[in-house]
């Protein structure tokens, strides 16, 4: 079977007007002959012999496409594979595989000649994706596929798939960052451990009691980062390789972020520093408690961290975005859900929004949308730079969205929401 060239849609069209050899004006192909059998690779031909207008043209392929015949000389040149070799499918279309396309491995190799497609074992299906060279040195990811007719029959047909590496190296930069990052938060905290008990340990008599009890608890911190950090590269994994489990319960969102702010007060860090405000009645949330808590926990760590301030959390129905004056309280002063000021009966709801927003100097406009990425930080106040990437893989399994923005007293915003309802299981 004949495979015709492609690669650049303008090969059809060479001269205006002209139909490509074997083509009549309809698009069909004549019947019988070479010509007749001859057609395009990627295009099929509906029953009746008339062309189906779906079928794609191999220019339309993400990755780039080589097929050579049984005679080993180049058919289809595709657009994308000439985009990542830098070469004319016209001067590849007819010549030699590889001529058209030449490969070496990493050592130096050439590809062609190790694997020989059209000798060897007849049993070959093919080449598995590897990393080769183009001319020049430039890497491509390459996996061939030898079509028969028969089991253990010649080869018709060597097809070629081509794919860059930038998104393979995107991946292993990556991974790279997050190595050297965790090998650089670990160090300090492993460091005082050592340090600590390998002095308690040797001059343990020498130390009063309040001296030992300071260095065990600077042991008990650092322990809890390093606990902190390996519980964050965890849930890193489960979010990349979407196996993030949420175990919805009923959940009290204003009662959660009371419980947290209350938790920064008795840290040592002002009452009238926070204020909540919740504009109910809220519907029911059904969510993972653990894991709205990491959330809630980071955003609000955030806010005292690198803002200044006021701390504002907003709690609504997403259908009416706390944007107008509600009923304020601090975390001294819970607040009832039904005493902001809002219609008798609330208005059926599908999400519950949840807004932390301070006064600081807020996140500067071109690096908003790297805020949610790995490693990102706004300051140099510490922090792995994961936290965030975190609550957003964690807020996109329970359903919900969260975005950032510029808080009208000029600090940082930070808007989740949650979808609401009974679970379908418990339905």
């Amino acid at each position: 079977m004949d495979v015709r060239a492609s690669g650049a849609r303008a090969a059809e069209a060479r001269a205006p007007g002209a139909e490509p050899p074997g083509v009549d004006s309809t698009g069909a192909e004549p019947p019988g002959g070479e010509q007749g059998e001859a057609h395009h690779e990627g295009h099929h031909t509906a029953p009746g012999g008339a062309p189906h207008s779906r079928a794609p043209h191999p220019d339309d392929l993400p990755d780039g496409l080589v097929v050579a015949d049984e005679t080993g000389l180049v058919t289809c040149f595709n657009a994308a594979a000439a985009r990542i070799t830098a070469t004319d499918p016209a001067d590849a279309i007819g010549r030699r595989l590889e001529v058209a396309l030449p490969l070496e491995d990493l050592d130096g190799r050439r590809w062609w000649t190790l694997t020989d497609p059209y000798g060897g074992l007849a049993i070959r299906a093919g080449q598995p994706e590897r990393n080769l060279l183009l001319p020049g040195g430039r890497e491509v990811l390459v996996s061939a596929r030898y079509v028969r007719e028969r089991p253990t029959g010649p080869v018709r047909r060597v097809v070629v798939c081509l794919r860059g590496t930038e998104a393979r190296r995107r991946t292993e930069r990556s991974h790279a960052e997050l190595i050297a990052t965790v090998a650089h938060e670990l160090r300090s905290p492993l460091t005082s451990v050592k340090g600590f008990t390998a002095t308690l340990l040797a001059k343990w008599e020498r130390f009063t009691d309040d001296q030992k009890r300071l260095m065990l608890e600077t042991v008990d911190a650092d322990a809890n980062r390093v606990t902190r950090l390996i519980a964050e590269l965890l849930d890193i994994s489960r979010i990349d390789s979407g196996r993030l489990e949420v175990r919805r319960q009923p959940v009290d969102l204003a009662a959660a972020v009371r419980r947290h702010v209350q938790a920064l007060t008795a840290a040592g860090h002002t009452a009238e520093r926070f204020l909540i405000r919740v504009r109910g009645p809220l519907p029911r949330l059904w969510a993972d408690p653990d894991k709205i808590d990491q959330v809630l926990g980071n955003l609000l760590e955030n806010a005292v961290r690198h803002g200044e301030g006021t701390v504002t959390i907003d709690i609504a129905p997403a259908s009416a975005r706390p944007d107008t004056p509600a009923t304020p309280a601090t975390s001294a002063t819970p607040v009832a859900e039904g005493s902001a000021e809002s219609p008798t009966e609330s208005p059926t709801v599908e999400r519950t929004a949840v807004i932390v927003s301070d006064e600081g100097p807020g996140i500067p406009e071109e690096s908003m949308s790297r805020v949610f990425t790995r490693f990102w930080r706004g300051s140099k106040r510490g922090g792995t730079g994961l936290g965030l990437y975190i609550v957003k893989g964690i807020v996109e399994a329970h359903g919900g969205t969260i975005t950032v923005d510029r808080a009208r007293g000029g600090g940082a915003e930070f808007r989740f929401t949650l979808p609401v309802g009974t679970p379908a299981y418990l339905a």
